[in-house]
């Protein structure tokens, strides 16, 4: 654990970046099209922040800082061959019965194929297809199960020529999976629900994403505890990583995701979306998955989860601003127009 960390601020994007990059008042972040100029630094464990500049942080010849500006701004290597210069949408297909978003329109193998081709098609690069929910509350599924909700549909989507992740805890869906031709595991318990997971990973060849979760879905959600989420969650990763490199993974083929909803209050959840830049610090690429969750009707007042286009939309938009280079989504359209617009502007300034 450290007692130092770094968080990003001061971003500037596009011609604006470029110029900043050549004056040497900015650095790249995690080697993306964003540029940080500023940064909040704590050495207490998050009891107080200081404001430092980003050039004085690069020119600090103390081994902590520098190790800390090195992770934030060196270039990732390409995840499941996509260049990390930028942000992907991943499409989320549940093929469950009971997912808590979209109560099991996806149940369906043909209606997930046809709706996993529309997301495609507006723009999602990556599929993440999911045969058992992890909502608050639920039970876990056995392997026989999950096996047959995905494997008509991810057998489908491979041999469509789509790239699919597939999202599961189990050592043994991820052999069946590796072998059907996903390109990336997504792991909600980040390799840990399954004694295999850390071998099947490592044997696969396959890019993983680790997520924090504090506790199982089934009792997630009752009363949650941190000293301080954001640094706790960080930690958290960061001593994750550390074990499933031990265990045979690449670094480069490691993605965080701060686990937004996952044993977390709706205070925790808004405080991790304020700080994802710091997650940047993991030297890893960085997944936020937000879409449609309970957080976002608390604010916004939509009681049902599928009506929250617009405030999911809203905080995939806050994680491409903040460098992550996944966002995680059940409605691809309306993110993939919240994402064009601000690249689009961001484009035009310095014009």
């Amino acid at each position: 654990m450290t007692s130092l960390y770094v968080r990003p601020s001061g971003f500037v994007y596009g011609p604006d970046a470029t110029l900043a990059l050549e004056s040497g008042a900015g650095l790249p972040l995690a080697g993306g099209p964003a540029c940080w100029t500023m940064a909040l630094v704590s050495e207490d464990r998050g009891t107080t922040w200081t404001p430092r500049k980003a050039a004085a942080l690069k020119a600090s010849r103390d081994d902590d800082v520098a190790g800390w500006v090195n992770r934030l701004s060196a270039s990732r290597k390409p995840v499941a061959g996509l260049a990390m210069d930028t942000c992907y949408i991943m499409g989320i297909v549940n093929t469950t019965p009971d997912s808590f978003s979209d109560g099991g329109v996806n149940a369906d193998a043909g209606k997930a194929v046809e709706n996993a081709r529309a997301m495609a098609q507006a723009g999602a690069v990556l599929l993440d297809v999911g045969g058992e929910s992890t909502r608050p509350g639920s039970d876990p599924v056995d392997e026989v199960e999950e096996w047959r909700r995905i494997e008509p549909v991810i057998s489908t989507l491979v041999a469509d020529g789509l790239k699919v992740s597939c999202d599961t805890r189990k050592a043994a869906i991820m052999h069946k999976v590796t072998r059907a031709g996903v390109a990336m595991i997504n792991d909600v318990s980040a390799l840990t629900y399954d004694s295999g997971a850390l071998d099947a990973t490592a044997s696969s060849g396959l890019p993983v994403c680790l997520m924090h979760a504090q506790g199982d879905p089934k009792t997630m959600q009752k009363d949650p505890q941190y000293d301080n989420v954001v640094l706790d969650v960080y930690d958290w990763l960061d001593a994750r990583i550390e074990t499933v490199v031990a265990s045979g993974v690449s670094r480069d083929l490691i993605i965080a995701d701060p686990g937004i909803g996952f044993g977390k209050t709706f205070a925790h959840n808004l405080e991790l979306m304020a700080a994802l830049s710091l997650f940047h610090g993991l030297g890893v690429p960085v997944m936020l998955g937000a879409s449609r969750k309970g957080f976002i009707g608390s604010v916004t007042g939509e009681k049902v989860a599928a009506n929250r286009q617009t405030g999911s939309a809203t905080a995939a938009l806050i994680g491409a601003m903040s460098g992550t280079q996944f966002v995680r989504v059940h409605d691809v359209p309306a993110t993939r127009h919240a994402l064009s617009m601000w690249q689009a502007t961001t484009a035009q300034q310095q014009n």
